[in-house]
């Protein structure tokens, strides 16, 4: 008997028919027993928003604050398909770009067809009910993952946990890469945005979960390693002192979600009011 050769799915061939099609920004498919995803060129951004961050940046003196702008359209896909690409190329966990062109590209799912990839912001929020020790370690895995990125001289864009996704054998892989802050930042204040879009976007868990004294050792533990070096350290001393302010948010749910984010993110890096 011989051994049939396998036959390669034709990608771009299946994206070009695909696109004019699709009607959501992104959207799942299933080719030759494999899903994947297709993701096309949405609307361009206006610039208001970013100019609007940048005067802020400004005036609090936070250059971490800088906008990165995302441009949307076909620009933010060529940015994506790039970032993708390099970051897959360093030996980090993201989905593989399988075709691309100007108005979309084509990107395999990070879990064999039929199985989920829950974000780790979705399983850090699980893990609650479970008691500290078990939000501890799942938020662990999150720092673990941007040592990863962090170490092999790379950012990530948007390093919400949103943005981390769980695989079937247990790694974290990194999603949503439509800006590029190393084009806009040093690489020392791309790696601190990281640092603080992950803690910004979990801190709200761990205070429900009770667990920011373990938190804060865990913290300390990840700023004292090596690769983090004295320009991150000098921009987050910066950063931390000018952020002082967030002290006087109020923490309750009245003012939105967003405020209770913005509070417990301090309270964890600053601690509580007194």
């Amino acid at each position: 008997m011989h051994d049939h050769p396998t036959t390669v799915p034709d990608y771009a061939l299946f994206l070009a028919q695909q696109l004019p099609l699709q009607q959501a920004n992104i959207a799942p498919y299933h080719l030759a027993g494999e899903q994947l995803w297709i993701k096309r060129a949405g609307p361009r951004h206006g610039m208001a928003p970013y100019r609007a961050l940048g005067a802020l940046a400004r005036v609090l003196r936070l250059p971490v604050l800088r906008p990165v702008p995302n441009l949307g359209g076909t620009a933010a896909i060529a940015i994506e398909v790039r970032r993708l690409r390099q970051l897959h190329d360093a030996g980090l966990r993201v989905p593989t770009v399988l075709a691309a062109c100007e108005q979309g590209f084509a990107m395999r799912h990070l879990a064999p067809d039929g199985q989920g990839t829950p974000t780790l912001a979705d399983v850090i929020e699980q893990a609650i009910g479970e008691g500290a020790q078990a939000v501890l370690a799942q938020w662990q895995r999150g720092l673990q993952l941007l040592d990863a990125v962090h170490g092999r001289g790379q950012c990530l864009s948007q390093a919400f946990a949103r943005n981390m996704v769980c695989c079937p054998d247990g790694m974290l892989a990194c999603i949503d890469f439509e800006d590029d802050p190393a084009a806009a930042l040093p690489l020392a204040l791309c790696q601190l945005r990281d640092a603080l879009a992950y803690v910004h976007s979990t801190a709200l868990y761990l205070h429900e979960a009770r667990a920011f004294a373990g938190a804060r050792a865990l913290w300390r533990q990840w700023l004292a390693q090596p690769l983090r070096g004295p320009d991150f350290d000098a921009a987050l001393a910066q950063t931390l002192t000018r952020l002082r302010w967030l002290r006087h948010l109020p923490a309750d749910r009245r003012w939105g979600r967003d405020t209770q984010r913005l509070r417990a993110a301090h309270d964890l890096l600053l601690g509580p009011a007194t």
